[in-house]
């Protein structure tokens, strides 16, 4: 079956779901593969629990003479050629973002300014690699104006992969960093991964690009771009500037167009850092005409939930939970920002961080060093590898999260200010609870 005639079922069914576990009434089942798992396996099962049809790409789990079952070469290339034919199809505005930190709360923070003018669909969670952009796109309408779609990426030409699929007319790269240095081997392997989505958009016509111009990194390949910039800077050629007015702990910054007036925003998120996604999401909603009074108010209501940048004061302590992803780059940040917290009592709990390859060593001791050069009360490190640096005895260390919570049991601080960083997978989130 050709992707125009699939296309044609799609738009009767137009449910997608990879989950033979949620099989919502005349929906389509994708039996996607992974290294433990073959959808093709449960196909049946998706059909009997009410999908209209499933797509294969093994003869013996098609059954013959049931039309139910579509017979392809590759359900995922089936899948993502299905959506970019629903993209092009509907002709919908698609702003690509993508960085090393800071993307999803871009992505949230842009779609939050957009929303004010236009019905926006955006990635929801996680949904950013090779099978959640494509799900994303089939989820848009007639009804929808624009898109946001979050693209990540850890091993190089995986942006190319999104972008092919999603054909962005617009696009972010946030920032370059040192992350997932095992699968791209340099922070040169970052840049020219994250740069596939600069490549694609040089190619199309009328497309612009949202560039933080401070990023010398980022302007050393947007050649022959049509840029809108912003940044902190007093550069003349800046669309958008804006300055930080405070931090403690909640970011207050104002921002103003070029030749306009200042307009100042309180935002609930922690950081610094977190002004440049701001300042990305003022100037995507200035370039669609949202008016500046909107973009304040969809940032000042803006409430991270997801475990990034997020403040919460428990009966006992006060929480800063950054501790959905970590890397050397925000690492730092994240330190840096909280030292300069005006906040008492001051404690931090670090899980590792993941997928750096041969740099992990390095890159764990260079944190503790930043670490023992810094005033905090306690300092509890979590993980082998940071188990493994060279560290001072009074800093506590733990195998993994399990440890922590039993410690806890008994140990719990209080009157604390805490800072949770570390690597999704080390799950430090899930002592948050118990502080």
């Amino acid at each position: 079956m050709d992707i125009s005639k699939l296309y044609e079922l799609f738009l009767a069914h137009p449910v997608i779901t990879t989950d033979s576990r949620d099989c919502p009434e005349n929906s389509i089942f994708f039996a996607l593969k992974g290294e433990k798992f073959n959808g093709n396996e449960w196909a049946e099962s998706a059909l009997q629990k009410g999908c209209a049809y499933a797509v294969v790409d093994q003869q013996q789990y098609a059954v013959y003479g049931d039309d139910r079952y579509i017979l392809t070469d590759d359900v995922l290339t089936t899948l993502q050629k299905l959506a970019n034919y629903h993209r092009n199809r509907l002709g919908t505005p698609v702003i690509g973002i993508t960085g090393t930190n800071g993307k999803t709360t871009t992505k949230e923070l842009v779609a939050a300014v957009l929303s004010k003018k236009f019905n926006v669909l955006y990635t929801q969670g996680n949904f950013n690699n090779h099978i959640g952009v494509p799900k994303t796109l089939l989820r848009l309408t007639e009804d929808n104006d624009i898109a946001v779609i979050e693209m990540g990426a850890n091993h190089p030409g995986e942006i190319k992969t999104l972008v092919d699929i999603a054909e962005p007319d617009c696009g972010i790269i946030t920032n370059v960093g040192k992350a997932h240095l095992e699968g791209f081997g340099s922070l040169e392997g970052v840049l020219k991964t994250k740069g596939e989505l600069y490549d694609f958009l040089r190619n199309r016509n009328n497309s612009k690009v949202f560039i933080n111009n401070d990023n010398s990194l980022l302007t050393s390949i947007a050649d022959g771009l049509d840029l809108i910039r912003y940044g902190q800077d007093r550069d003349i050629k800046l669309n958008i500037r804006g300055e930080i007015l405070g931090c403690d702990p909640f970011l207050e910054f104002q921002w103003k167009k070029k030749f306009g007036r200042w307009h100042e925003v309180k935002t609930h998120l922690i950081g610094e850092y977190n002004v440049d996604n701001c300042l990305a999401a003022c100037t995507v909603g200035s370039y669609f005409g949202v008016p500046p009074k909107d973009i304040c108010q969809a940032l000042s209501d803006y409430c991270p939930s997801n475990s990034r940048s997020q403040y919460k004061e428990t009966d006992a302590n006060r929480l800063i939970i950054d501790a959905y992803n970590a890397n050397p780059t925000s690492m730092r940040a994240s330190i840096n920002n909280f030292i300069q917290l005006n906040l008492p009592n001051k404690m931090v709990v670090l899980g590792d961080m993941k997928e750096l390859g041969e740099a992990s060593a390095e890159e764990h001791q260079k944190i503790i060093d930043i670490l023992v050069g810094c005033d905090f009360d306690d300092v509890w490190i979590v993980g082998e590898n940071f188990a493994a640096t060279n560290h001072p005895d009074n800093f506590r260390s733990f195998a993994d999260v399990n440890e922590v919570a039993e410690f806890l049991k008994e140990n719990k601080p209080n009157d604390k200010t805490i800072l949770i960083k570390g690597s999704n997978s080390t799950r430090l989130s899930s002592i948050v609870d118990m502080l």
